[in-house]
This record gives structure tokens, C-alpha cells and sequence, in this order.
């Protein structure tokens, strides 16, 4: 018919696949619900679904036991991220005075994440991490990445006991309510006297391992 537009056909723009950093944000927000900071390189914020014990491996390692076996539990390079129930940070400096460890508070080597505070986000189960090249390594070795975009250090954070999507993280993380409570919640109060007791007996290996110096 004279004068009759055609109808146009609309055909949708190809998405471009999701970055790995992408996708682990959507992973944390939408699968997990956990909020992130704006920015790079992604971190997860502290105080609101959880807090985070930050201690060296070999005293996190020794305190596995204490915890839930869905609690989750992150690792970078020597140190080993314990998830705790959120507030578990304001608790730390109080708690480890009862427990008699407060004159040796400072040198343990024992971190509390808490409100206002962010951990660096572990990658995605599943999903390698992407680390520098080692010194001296050829091209085929490393990974060219797109402009203006930093390769991350070696030693990126991995989950070693990973949060599940779909469950309520809070019921599996070691809380001071566990203590003379009804539940399956691991006692906070047990993990922190096990952690700070690991922490000193690094400490002491550490410092006999230290050569002597003579003047």
C-alpha cells in the first residue's frame, strides 16, 4: 500500500560475556547477598553479614575444629580468614581480657574485621585466580589483560571452605550467643581462646627462629 511504513525489525545488540570480576561480583550480591565495595580490586564489606578473624595459617589451621563445617574460612598468602557473626569484632579486645590474653593482645598477630571495615573477596569457587607472572617469566606464561586494567598480585585470596548460595551464612558462624545456648552455631568464646593460644605459640617459633645478634 502506497504511503505504509515497513516494520522494522529490532534485533538485539550481542551482550558481551560478563569479566571474572563481574561475575564474582554478581556471585557475592546476588547469589550470596553480600554487599561489595564499589571499585577495584572487589572486596566484601565487614560488619553487616559477618565479621572476620585475620590471623597467620598455621594458628588459624589448628583452630579448623572450632568452627562449623559450613562456616566459611578464606586464605592469602600466610594469613587465614575466619568468618565470624557480625559484632564479633566490637567483642575481640573484651573477650580476650577474660580469657586472660589482654597484656598480650597486641603481639599476638590476631586482626578483627568489623563494621565499617572489608576484606578482600576470594574468587569464585570454581574460578582460578588470576596472579602476576613469576619473575622472569616468558609471555606464554602470563596473560595479557585490557587496557587499563592492573593484574592482580600473587597470593589473591581463595575460599577454602566456601559459602554456599542459597543459605543463611549467619547460622554456621561462631557467635557468643553459642555459649550455654540451644543450636548447632560454633562457640565463639572457644574459637578465640584456641586462635589467640596458636597465635602466641607462632609468636614463640618465630622469634626462637630468629638468628641471635651479637653486637
Amino acid at each position: 500500500m502506497v504511503g505504509t511504513v515497513p516494520p522494522r525489525t529490532t534485533v538485539p545488540i550481542p551482550r558481551r560475556p560478563l569479566d571474572p570480576d563481574d561475575r564474582q561480583r554478581h556471585w557475592y550480591e546476588n547469589e550470596l547477598g553480600w554487599r561489595t565495595v564499589p571499585g577495584e580490586p572487589l572486596r566484601l564489606v565487614t560488619g553487616l553479614r559477618f565479621d572476620v578473624l585475620d590471623v597467620p595459617v598455621e594458628a588459624g589451621a589448628a583452630a579448623l575444629w572450632r568452627l562449623g563445617p559450613d562456616s566459611p574460612v578464606a586464605v592469602r598468602g600466610d594469613r587465614m580468614r575466619l568468618l565470624v557473626a557480625a559484632g564479633s569484632a566490637e567483642e575481640l579486645p573484651g573477650l580476650l581480657d577474660w580469657l586472660e590474653w589482654g597484656a598480650l593482645a597486641p603481639a599476638l598477630d590476631l586482626v578483627a574485621l568489623g563494621a565499617d571495615g572489608h576484606m578482600e573477596a576470594p574468587s569464585r569457587p570454581g574460578e582460578r585466580p588470576v596472579r602476576a607472572p613469576l619473575p622472569g617469566a616468558g609471555p606464554a606464561e602470563g596473560r595479557s589483560l585490557p587496557p587499563g586494567r592492573s593484574r592482580p598480585l600473587q597470593g589473591a585470596a581463595v575460599w577454602l571452605r566456601p559459602p554456599e548460595p542459597g543459605c543463611e551464612v549467619e547460622a554456621s558462624l561462631p557467635t557468643l550467643s553459642a555459649v550455654g545456648g540451644v543450636g548447632d552455631a560454633p562457640d565463639l568464646v572457644r574459637l578465640v581462646d584456641t586462635v589467640a593460644t596458636q597465635c602466641h605459640r607462632v609468636r614463640l617459633r618465630r622469634s626462637c627462629a630468629q638468628p641471635l645478634a651479637f653486637s
